[in-house]
């Protein structure tokens, strides 16, 4: 079993405890009962130029604990004033130490749209997402059927989020295109084995259709490697260890953008 397909297999188990707490029928209904979304994920990468969407992240199953002291709602602050069009907050617990916790604090502390990033594989975890606060969801292509994709991206919809539709390969493009997905990312990690190759957003690129938002994910951790995905024509991307290891987020992210502070 591949390191995705335990991570699957394991939000599937958390969805099934939290169920003990929570009913599906009743984060359904408080999900539906707030505020419709604005689809704020959208808007921030639809902006010219390269949007950047930046990660709060504790640790990862290829490098284990990135950031010892982990002052979350900080360094989404520092996030913001640096720049960061959106935040992405993982919530995922027993590999990446994320929390759903984290996501609520920080949506409520920040006013960029946040992405709860996770291994979506069931609708409760979008409803949860809504109430979180999340103004996205993470959906990965190869976690998730034709009729998942479709039908979470329609629910994404429902409720006002955006849909990040994640993707490793020509046919998952295809895939996430056939879904609707509006927006596509190409993680230039490799999920089977977390091995990293920052040419495959540029090698997929051509393959997102115009009008479709692109991201490019992973692997970014100088201005050269954001110039390279400038170039490719890309709307955002997403930086998580970079900035997490940096001893100055704010430099660090004001260096990526190529501005100075």
């Amino acid at each position: 079993m591949t390191i995705l397909e335990k991570l699957a297999e394991h939000a599937m188990e958390r969805v099934k405890l939290a169920e003990r707490s929570v009913s599906l029928e009743a984060v359904r209904e408080q999900a539906m009962a707030m505020e419709k979304g604005s689809f704020g994920f959208e808007k921030a990468l639809s902006k010219a130029g390269l949007s950047f969407i930046c990660e709060c992240k504790k640790a990862s199953p290829s490098k284990g604990i990135i950031a010892e002291d982990f002052p979350y709602p900080d360094i989404a602050r520092q996030y913001e004033a640096a720049g960061a069009d959106c935040i992405s907050v993982l919530t995922e617990p027993k590999w990446f130490l994320g929390s759903g916790q984290y996501l609520s604090e920080i949506a409520a502390e920040v006013s960029i749209p946040c992405l709860r990033k996770d291994f979506t594989v069931h609708e409760y975890m979008i409803y949860e997402a809504k109430v979180l606060g999340a103004a996205a969801v993470l959906l990965i292509c190869s976690i998730l059927n034709d009729t998942q994709l479709k039908s979470y991206i329609e629910l994404c919809d429902r409720l006002g989020l955006s849909a990040l539709v994640e993707a490793h390969d020509g046919e998952e493009v295809s895939r996430a295109v056939d879904a609707g997905a509006r927006v596509i990312g190409v993680n230039n990690r490799n999920l089977a084995d977390f091995s990293v190759d920052t040419g495959n957003s540029r090698r997929l690129r051509e393959l997102v259709p115009p009008g479709t938002l692109f991201v490019s994910e992973s692997g970014v951790k100088c201005r050269a490697d954001v110039e390279q995905i400038e170039q490719m024509g890309a709307d955002a991307v997403l930086v998580g260890e970079a900035l997490m290891r940096a001893p100055d987020i704010a430099s660090k992210l004001s260096e990526l953008r190529g501005v100075s502070l």
